[in-house]
This record gives C-alpha cells, sequence and structure tokens, in this order.
C-alpha cells in the first residue's frame, strides 16, 4: 500500500514532464512487424512474423506510413539521430568520420538535460560509435558496444534482448522511486544477423511451415517476436510504476531493409532502405491514429524537446522539426523545419556512390560514378518504378542543385570535389543494383 502510494505520489510529481522510452530495432524493415504502416494495406506489414505487443501499442497510438531512417546504414543513422542532423551537415557520411560539424554538448540528451534538469538519461545496447555515451549526456551505459557484443552465448538470452529489458525495467524503477523523469533509448541488437531467439520461438514458427532459406525465415521471425516479448514487458512496466499515461513510447529502426515492396534494402538509398517502422504512444496522442506526414529519424531532437520544454530554441545547424503538433492532431498537420528536404548520402560499400533528396512528395535519386539523377513521385509510387527525370527536366535540375549545394555545405568543398571527380572508395561486393531508366 505504501509503495502504491508513493509511486502515485513520484508520477504526479513529475506530471508535467514526460517519461521518454525510445525502443530502437537494428535493420527492422518498413514491413517487418506485424503492424500494417498503412492502414488496410497487407503489403505494408509482415505476412509471417507476429508482434502482438507491437500490434497492441499501435492500437494505443500512432503509425507513420513516411518515417525515413537519416541513414541506411546503422552507424551513421545513429550519429544523425543523436545529433538531431543529417549526415552530410554533420560530417558524419560513413563510418570512419571522425571530424564531426557539431560537438557532442549538442547531443539530444545533453539538449534534454539542459532544457530540463531534472531528467536521468540511460543508453543501453549497440552504440557503435567512438564518442561515448556519456559524452553524449547518459547518465548510465552499456559504453561503446558494436554489432558483436550482442550475440549472446546465453540461450535464454538472445541477442541479449531480455536481460536488456530487465535492467531498463530497474532503470525506470530507480527514477520513479527518486522521483524523476527519465529518457532511456534501448538499442536493441535484434534483428540484426547473426539471428538467434528463443528455441521455442523458433520451433512455434517451425511448427507453421516457417524456415530454410537465408538466414533461416523461423530464426528470424523468432527473434522478431522475442524482441515484441521484451516490448510488452516494458509496456506492463510502466504500468505496474503507474506512470504509462504520462510515458512518450516510441519504436522504430535505425534503418531499412528489403521488403519485397519498396526498392532496394539495407546500404542503398531506395525507400526499402530508409523507410522504417514508427509507432508512438503517449499523453495526447489518440489511439489507433495515423500520419501519412512524411517525417525522419534527425527530427526527434526537436520533438522531444516540444514536449519537455516547448520553446527550446535548437542549436544552430539543426535539422529537425517537431512531430508534436501532428501527434496531438490525429496525424493531421505539417512538420516545420529549418529546411523543407530530406538528404541522404552513401558513397561507399555500395556499387554505385549515391546520393538522395525528398522535396514534397519527390524523390532524386542520383548517382555519382554516371552522373545520373532518377526521380520519383512517392505519392503516386514507392515502389520507384517509373523514373520521370525525363518527363520533368526542371524539377530534376532544380532537385539535383538543392542535393549537389546540401551536400557541399556539409562535407566541404574538397570532398565534394572528389565526389564530382569521381574519387570514391566503392567495394561492389553484394551491392544493390542501380534501376535503369
Amino acid at each position: 500500500m505504501r509503495l502504491c502510494l508513493f509511486l502515485s505520489l513520484s508520477a504526479q510529481a513529475f506530471a508535467g514532464s514526460p517519461n521518454i522510452l525510445f525502443i530502437l530495432a537494428d535493420d527492422q524493415a518498413w514491413n517487418g512487424t506485424s503492424v500494417a504502416m498503412i492502414p488496410g494495406d497487407t503489403a505494408s506489414r509482415s505476412q509471417t512474423f507476429r508482434t502482438p505487443n507491437l500490434d497492441r501499442l499501435a492500437s494505443q497510438g500512432m503509425t507513420f506510413s513516411q518515417a525515413y531512417a537519416a541513414h541506411c546504414k546503422c552507424e551513421c543513422s545513429r550519429a544523425s539521430l543523436q545529433m538531431g542532423r543529417s549526415t552530410t551537415t554533420l560530417n558524419a557520411p560513413d563510418k570512419t568520420a571522425r571530424n564531426w560539424s557539431a560537438p557532442v554538448s549538442e547531443s539530444i540528451t545533453n539538449l534534454l538535460k539542459r532544457a530540463h534538469p531534472a531528467y536521468r538519461t540511460a543508453h543501453l545496447g549497440k552504440w557503435q560509435w567512438f564518442h561515448t555515451p556519456e559524452s553524449m549526456g547518459y547518465d548510465v551505459s552499456d559504453g561503446i558496444t558494436t554489432n558483436e557484443d550482442g550475440n549472446s552465448p546465453d540461450p535464454v538470452d538472445p541477442k541479449l534482448s531480455f536481460s536488456m529489458t530487465r535492467r531498463a525495467m530497474t532503470f525506470m524503477e530507480t527514477q520513479v522511486k527518486s522521483g524523476h523523469p527519465f529518457f532511456i533509448q534501448l538499442s536493441y541488437y535484434a534483428v540484426h544477423p547473426e539471428a538467434q531467439a528463443l528455441a521455442a520461438t523458433v520451433k512455434k514458427y517451425q511448427s507453421m511451415g516457417v524456415g530454410g532459406g537465408r538466414g533461416d525465415r523461423a530464426v528470424m521471425a523468432g527473434m522478431t517476436e522475442d524482441l515484441d516479448t521484451c516490448v510488452g514487458g516494458l509496456m506492463k512496466k510502466l504500468h505496474e510504476l503507474r506512470i504509462a499515461e504520462n510515458t512518450l513510447v516510441i519504436y522504430t529502426s535505425d534503418n531499412g531493409g528489403r521488403t519485397g515492396v519498396l526498392n532496394g534494402g539495407k546500404g542503398d538509398l531506395g525507400e526499402g532502405g530508409l523507410r522504417v517502422p514508427l509507432i508512438i504512444r503517449g499523453p495526447g496522442i489518440k489511439g489507433g491514429s495515423h500520419c501519412d506526414e512524411p517525417v525522419i529519424s534527425y527530427d526527434l531532437t526537436a520533438t522531444l524537446l516540444d514536449f519537455v520544454q516547448p520553446g527550446t530554441v535548437l542549436p544552430k545547424g539543426s535539422e529537425g522539426g517537431s512531430w508534436k503538433p501532428v501527434l496531438l492532431n490525429g496525424g493531421k498537420g505539417k512538420i516545420q523545419r529549418p529546411i523543407p528536404r530530406f538528404v541522404w548520402h552513401q558513397a561507399v560499400e555500395v556499387e554505385h556512390p549515391q546520393s538522395a533528396i525528398r522535396m514534397g512528395d519527390y524523390k532524386l535519386l542520383y548517382f555519382w560514378d554516371t552522373r545520373e539523377g532518377l526521380l520519383f513521385d512517392l505519392a503516386q509510387d514507392k515502389g520507384e518504378t517509373k523514373d520521370l527525370a525525363r518527363e520533368k527536366p526542371e524539377l530534376t535540375a532544380q532537385m539535383t542543385a538543392a542535393l549537389k549545394s546540401h551536400i557541399q555545405a556539409g562535407l566541404g568543398t574538397a570532398a565534394f570535389a572528389a565526389l564530382e571527380q569521381g574519387q570514391f572508395s566503392a567495394s561492389k561486393k553484394g551491392a544493390p543494383k542501380k534501376k535503369k531508366k
């Protein structure tokens, strides 16, 4: 009785300061869960993987049909997310980048704590960068970790998902008892290969006839459902702590993957490599709602600060906009950003070094080696099957110029000149093929 009263009073003490639970899956494709990212469109959800807890989360919150990662691979995407800028503006175009153009004092967590010093913060799981979580403002973390750290030797803790979840629960409980609002980023190692799952979960899918093929689909399905089970455990804990109604829960992935619907996959700038699942539940968000407005992961900084301390001025160079207006308006409305475009850049580990820009409904995919630009109308052609570059030469030229200007401003004149002159190191191993006109 005393504990319940204490937790209730603690929750009331920071009722105006939402807790934030940010769940980041690894390499989960746009349709990699059983939640339809487009209502009624079965191709926008998995026909095989079962994620009942994410289904429930979506029924309690909002799903986004056009949510983008800031990059098609994990390192750059995670850097952009932490710093609220595109990878080119941050000067983090690949995993070897070390000379970032913004200080870590401007990371999402440092800005959050500066805006509201009562917050306590944690990062558990995959990190993948040279800057430490502590330097970016995390009070508790696993330090600098990589993909390999998630390969668990424990058969009852595949991908370390369950132990990470338990530690997150302990962190949340500690903050509630001490009367502090919290921000926790749970960067799960799932569903990145090597695939690991509980034996019972794998057996369930094998009994359904799922299995075999590249990566063994039964294990991949099991790994996805195990991650979903962890999400369910976290939601249950929020209710036990009586803070569910005052906690913003955000679920997404660091980059996309092969979908069978969208063009491309992880490692290239087709929609498959960039579009990701996004589900958000929280105070003021209508359950079962949906948003078609394009959003991108580096919007997160502006969004969280808008919830925690409205009116906070973002650092110069920030590119994201707050999702709060559409979250509290049933998914309707526009998101205001300092720069009304999305830009991506991928010049390594891909057959054709490439960049892309989205302005409105149009997306230009530009290849630096062939100097070709492909133009797509995503409102009509999310699969990027019809190139409109010859039909709309003026728009193609306008978007190409805007793309190159953005990249030159971010990476610098020398790096940009090298791109223009074809001086890049590109690995062709396993690279996606460029669509022909």
